[in-house]
């Protein structure tokens, strides 16, 4: 796991303030963490998580 749990229990999303989830890993291998509420999939580079708004993609469902 590329980002621990006692960081995920305390990560939300800067917008809108909802824990996030860590997604599966993508075809690139790459992994996010996904906001519920507003869809918004924000990147983990190098073990660290991008938690800008304007970093984030917006995901369908």
């Amino acid at each position: 796991m590329a980002v621990s749990k006692e960081l995920l229990d305390i990560l939300v999303c800067p917008l809108c303030k909802t824990p996030v989830k860590m997604t599966p890993a993508n075809a690139d291998g790459q992994q996010g963490l996904k906001c519920e509420t507003c869809k918004r999939v924000y990147p983990v580079r190098d073990d660290i998580p991008v938690m800008l708004v304007d970093e984030a993609r917006i995901e369908a469902s």
